[in-house]
């Protein structure tokens, strides 16, 4: 008999070896809409974007400015691709997330512990490893991501609970092309395409080695990859809830394929639990609650959807001013968001 257990993954559900990815580059997305995960591709920033100690960049205050950095100069390179980014932010978490705040702030604080322990040691490989694990992003990171987007001229929106429903929500309603995200959650919530690598440098360390490997935008098409797995999208979601979401923990030894054989097999989850034994399962009331956070997920049809183009003065006041960022490097960064006076001309199809 199988035992739940909490496994939970830190960032959404590990559905990519299941996916075929199509390799692409930022000119492929030319005049294309893109919702962007806000809270992933900041954690992402957060997380990669440190000194060789681990400590995360920062102003001559002691503010954290590494968000700041990553928004500011990878977002440059989307609009410098004529490519129509739109930053989607996480609202209140559903309250059956509890519990996996709950597991990545103990994760947090322990690799923190673990972090200063390898700094005292003078370890730094182990010290920049565990400093990675430790990014958090906080409302008023967020809300100084905004204030940046807004001087930027690129349109942000905010959704009433998950980031990645509202961008996957907007995608369909709107017919934008993708949602960016990292997160393969964003194929749960019915995104048709997701990409993914979108405002990563362009290099990935590999794991326990001191060596990286090149890395670009992949894309992923849903309804492809549903037929070729013989699924339709509820029973996509049936296997998440056996492998383990951001809303409840998955089955001991249950992981993709294994998940993908069991539904196929038995046709749901709740056939899949009388099969195999529902030792601290969740309620059949819980399975319906977790299915409707992917398949009728909380959004909303207030937003407003405009690409300005930069006020130079704000940019300077908040990265320079108070963020003492080179004035000279920002500006010539700047120049790249030229390109917005091109989206700026193109007819502007959603105001809402």
């Amino acid at each position: 008999m199988h035992q739940f257990i909490s496994c939970f993954v830190s960032m959404g559900v590990d559905l990519g070896s299941l996916f075929k990815k199509e390799t692409c580059a930022l000119a492929d997305f030319k005049n294309r809409v893109i919702t962007i995960d806000a809270y992933n591709v900041l954690h992402q920033f957060l997380s990669s974007i440190r000194q060789r100690d681990g400590t995360p960049l920062k102003d001559s205050s002691g503010n954290i400015t590494s968000h700041l950095s990553g928004l500011f100069y990878r977002t440059a390179n989307l609009i410098d691709a004529c490519i129509k980014p739109i930053y989607v932010f996480d609202g209140k978490p559903h309250p059956m997330k509890e519990q996996i705040i709950k597991l990545r702030n103990d994760r947090r604080a322990k690799a923190e512990e673990e972090w200063k322990q390898a700094l005292e040691k003078g370890d730094m490989k182990t010290a920049y490893t565990k400093a990675q694990q430790t990014s958090r992003v906080t409302g008023e990171l967020a809300e100084q991501s905004k204030e940046l987007l807004d001087a930027l001229g690129i349109p942000w929106v905010q959704a009433p609970s998950e980031g990645e429903a509202q961008a996957s929500y907007m995608v369909k309603k709107e017919g934008f092309f993708a949602v960016g995200s990292q997160d393969f959650d964003c194929l749960l919530f019915g995104s048709p395409i997701l990409v993914r690598n979108l405002t990563s440098s362009g290099r990935r360390k590999l794991p326990n080695k001191q060596a990286y490997v090149k890395i670009g935008p992949e894309l992923i098409h849903l309804n492809q990859g549903l037929k070729i797995l013989g699924l339709k999208q509820k029973q996509l979601v049936d296997m998440a809830i056996l492998i383990g979401t951001d809303f409840n923990s998955g089955v001991y030894g249950i992981g993709p394929k294994k998940s993908l054989q069991l539904i196929k097999k038995n046709g749901n989850v709740e056939n899949v639990l009388a099969t195999i034994g529902q030792s601290e399962a969740p309620s059949f009331s819980e399975i319906e609650e977790i299915r409707k956070i992917f398949l009728k997920p909380m959004v909303s049809d207030n937003y407003h959807v405009e690409w300005k183009g930069p006020d130079h003065e704000k940019v300077i006041k908040i990265l320079c001013d108070r963020h003492h960022f080179s004035e000279k490097r920002v500006s010539l960064i700047l120049d790249k968001y030229q390109t917005m006076k091109i989206l700026v001309k193109q007819k502007n199809l959603f105001d809402f």
